[in-house]
């Protein structure tokens, strides 16, 4: 794994983890994430999921988890 791809991963998962259960805001999340640029972020975590994170939510949010 490229060192780029080893850093990013567990920000994706994480990403992916905060989008399954709760309704922070993408800003929120990339802020808990220490991700700055929005944009570069959607490319990345399309890049990993074939998802952008707002269908990501709505395909794998789950409604006993929302806080």
């Amino acid at each position: 794994m490229p060192p780029l791809a080893y850093l990013q991963a567990p920000r994706v998962e994480h990403a992916e983890e905060l989008l399954e259960s709760t309704r922070l805001s993408l800003d929120q999340i990339l802020e808990q994430i220490g991700y700055g640029d929005a944009s570069a972020f959607r490319r990345l975590f399309m890049l990993s999921t074939g998802l952008i994170p707002a269908q990501f939510r709505q395909r794998f949010q789950r409604p006993d988890q929302i806080r």
